[in-house]
């Protein structure tokens, strides 16, 4: 009845919340027989009722420390509602059991076990806690008997922690009178035979007799004990604490052992996993972030960009995580304020359904940016704090060239910011650098190759490429696909013919047609064109060479295009860094460093986990400029994000520069690369740079602007004007509106709609109210 009645609650579930089943995770340590056969029990009846169970084996060498770290990860894991942890431990490393006991969450102890749900029940907060399986059995089998339990007088034979304690808490608060007795009882018969309700638990075969029993009582024998039994086949047999043959003829009701109160505690188990679901979905609706957001105290006038951002109390980047459904063992934490996502989190989601694609782009902008970073930050904060949607924004790492320059920094302005902005616009988590780092090891292997191989012999070069270890040469894998490459099948370096050896050793690169460049995140103009190899030991091999800014290394544009380690690692190796004087292409693979680059990127390809100031969710993960790559952040931060936010959320990407490189690049390389498709354009316009469009005075970083771009008209349904001060700035912004239109027939080419977003900066008084925008039109046609 109840095993029939929880899988009719389970379909219900299933049916009101598609794609929600719930979790039942079992942690055994080591291989005994009694508790394989018990979870094997338990097992069924999760699949018979509906519930999804997962069981967990460890080793029994597993240690305490092991055993905790298990149980963390399961607390964490918002698919596993119920858990418990199957006793006794067998292992043969000393494991304190209370300890791992109390360390699963209250909220998932579906045993019972916890000091926390223990001291709920002794509380009476039987609506709080969950109960101990076996006494909850026991009490649903009195209850079947129709007898009501209020005035009854019980008594409770056993004062375990699993059984006989929580059984005299349960009947005390179900209002019956209890006395709880033991083996040490001396008074027990008497005690007995006052009992209305007998509950025994004393691990002692048939140490209740039947005579000891008052007429028509209810008997649960919770016992199981083996007993000599020379007429069955393994010599023994179960038998409970009660004497049951004698017991069932004076008690109203009594279980039989075996296939009494065993069944009933496994039915038991399955219903605290039902209620622990049933209480999930109370809480945390599929789907629906339960997430705290920021109260934000706006000034007037608004305060610096970094006046808002200090005086901000970030929340603890975990907390974050925790809040949007990432798991503890799914983020590495830098600090208080941003961690690291591992990849595996898109694989665990990979079943869940995609959110809303939003891609925020601009009109071809001035020299000082129109705001697409601000209206990214203000749409998510708006869309999550205020009307209460999941939503993520998946935001450019910003170079640190642009941030000390005119430019300044990414975290958008004012009371729309990722924060803290000194880490977001800094060091990060050493993404930026790590490129640096992959990228001139690429240079110095360049250099180093033509050096090597303009100075040493064949046989040189491949004595030191596949040099003989304790007698043995061997190709790595890397070799092998430069043998491949080079049309070579054999595998036995001492197969190799001399001509064979010269193909495989040799690059013969080409100086002058190198494409590979050092790089350094900052803006240092007198390494634009230097000369390298000066030095006496490079035997007066020189050449020109240059700097350029690390964001422009083709190895920040693989990081934002991978879809994985094992996808950058291929496409570091296809990088092509120069060619062969033959004309052929030479790639990093060639060059033998493809898993060295894949090592030093194995933490950059993770995406970097911030907030805004209102404690929405960002995504901060790689920053190829538009003019030289494609100018958009990561396709992973993006494809995490989107699963985060569940089907009916909101993921908001920023495609960089103008809509007339960067969404487009967006559209023709990021979609499809990623294969994702945006739902809307958002198109960031400004009043300023459709007037530089429409002919107005050049815009210069650094300069003052022009009157024309900051003396606005007020101009509304009772302002009177004339048409001299109208005409010079409208007629630059009708014209420049141009821009806009192209920038909007762009985006319609590829089939998705455009939100124009009006950025206006606190220098701009323009207002265009009420019918005022028809009497411009008006005027303007005059």
């Amino acid at each position: 009845q109840v095993r029939e009645r929880l899988k009719k609650q389970v379909a219900e579930m299933k049916e009101k919340f598609p794609g929600f089943t719930p979790g039942l995770a079992i942690l055994q340590v080591g291989n005994r027989d009694d508790s394989n056969l018990y979870i094997n029990m338990k097992l069924k009846a999760a699949a018979e009722i509906g519930i999804s169970a997962n069981h967990i084996k460890l080793p029994n060498t597993a240690t305490e420390a092991e055993v905790l770290k298990c149980i963390a990860s399961l607390n964490g894991d918002p698919a596993v509602h119920g858990f418990i942890v199957q006793l006794p431990l067998d292992s043969d490393k000393p494991i304190n059991t209370e300890k791992i006991t109390n360390a699963v969450a209250p909220e998932k102890d579906v045993d019972g076990l916890s000091s926390i749900n223990a001291g709920k029940l002794s509380r009476g907060d039987l609506g709080d806690c969950f109960i101990p399986c076996t006494p909850k059995g026991c009490m649903e089998l009195i209850r079947q008997t129709g007898i009501q339990v209020t005035g009854k007088r019980a008594v409770v034979v056993g004062r375990s922690k699993i059984v006989g304690a929580p059984m005299h808490d349960l009947l005390l608060w179900n209002h019956a009178t209890v006395t709880t007795c033991h083996s040490k009882t001396s008074t027990l018969a008497e005690e007995v035979a006052k009992a209305d309700i007998l509950v025994v638990a004393a691990g002692k075969a048939e140490m209740v007799k039947g005579e000891w029993i008052k007429p028509g009582a209810i008997v649960i024998d919770c016992g199981i004990n083996h007993v000599p039994d020379s007429t069955k086949a393994s010599g023994k047999r179960v038998v409970g604490d009660v004497a049951y043959a004698t017991a069932k003829e004076k008690a109203s009701y009594i279980t039989p052992v075996p296939g009494g109160v065993g069944p009933m505690t496994v039915a038991m188990l399955m219903q605290s996993t039902v209620e622990s679901a049933q209480r999930f979905l109370e809480k945390f609706q599929p789907g629906k972030w339960n997430i705290q957001y920021n109260q934000l105290t706006l000034k007037m006038p608004v305060p610096s960009d970094i006046e808002i951002s200090r005086s901000c109390i970030p929340k603890p980047i975990d907390q974050v995580a925790k809040e949007i459904g990432l798991l503890p063992d799914e983020i590495e934490l830098y600090g208080q304020t941003k961690a690291k996502v591992h990849l595996s989190a898109l694989k665990r989601l990979k079943n869940q359904p995609d959110g809303k694609y939003v891609v925020v782009t601009g009109i071809t902008p001035t020299p000082l940016g129109e705001g697409k970073s601000t209206t990214t930050i203000g749409l998510v904060q708006a869309l999550g704090a205020h009307l209460h949607q999941n939503v993520f924004a998946c935001v450019r790492q910003p170079s640190q060239g642009p941030t000390f320059g005119i430019k300044g920094g990414a975290a958008g302005g004012g009371y729309s910011q990722v924060v803290p902005m000194e880490e977001f616009n800094l060091h990060l988590t050493g993404d930026i650098h790590a490129i640096t780092a992959a990228n001139n090891l690429v240079a110095a292997a360049v250099d180093t190759r033509i050096f090597h191989e303009l100075t040493q012999s064949d046989q040189a070069l491949y004595n030191r490429l596949v040099p003989s270890v304790n007698g043995v040469r061997k190709f790595s894998e890397i070799q092998i696909r430069r043998l491949q490459k080079l049309g070579i099948s054999k595998t036995d370096p001492a197969a190799l013919t001399k001509e064979e050896v010269n193909l495989f050793v040799r690059l013969d690169i080409d100086p002058t047609t190198i494409t590979w460049q050092r790089v350094l995140d900052t803006n240092d103009r007198f390494l634009r064109r230097i000369t390298i190899g000066q030095s006496p030991t490079e035997k007066g091999f020189s050449r020109t060479a240059q700097f350029d800014i690390t964001v422009s290394s083709e190895i920040m544009a693989v990081l934002a295009l991978s879809d994985g380690l094992d996808d950058m690692k291929k496409r570091l190796g296809r990088m092509v860094v120069a060619s062969s004087k033959r004309g052929e292409p030479v790639t990093t693979d060639d060059l033998g460093v493809t898993g060295a680059l894949a090592v030093l990127m194995k933490d950059a390809v993770k995406p970097n986990l911030m907030q805004t100031l209102e404690g929405t969710p960002v995504f901060v993960h790689a920053g190829p400029f538009a003019n030289i790559a494609h100018g958009n952040s990561s396709v992973l931060a993006d494809k995490i994000a989107l699963k985060l936010v569940g089907k009916e959320g909101f993921v908001v990407t920023e495609a960089g520069f103008g809509a007339d490189i960067g969404m487009e690049k967006f559209f023709n390389i990021k979609c499809r690369y990623s294969d994702l498709r945006p739902n809307v354009v958002v198109l960031v316009a400004t009043v300023r740079a459709l007037k530089m469009h429409g002919g107005g005075p050049a815009v210069t970083a650094g300069i003052p602007l022009p009157k024309e771009y900051t003396e606005e008209v007020i101009l509304s349904s009772s302002a009177i004007v004339t048409i001299d001060q109208l005409i010079v700035n409208l007629q630059l912004l009708a014209k420049g509106c141009s821009n806009l239109s192209k920038q909007i027939q762009n985006a319609r080419l590829f089939g998705v709609p455009v939100v124009v977003a009006v950025n206006a900066f606190n220098t701009v008084n323009v207002l265009f109210a009420g019918s005022s925008i028809l009497q411009l039109s008006k005027m303007q046609n005059k």
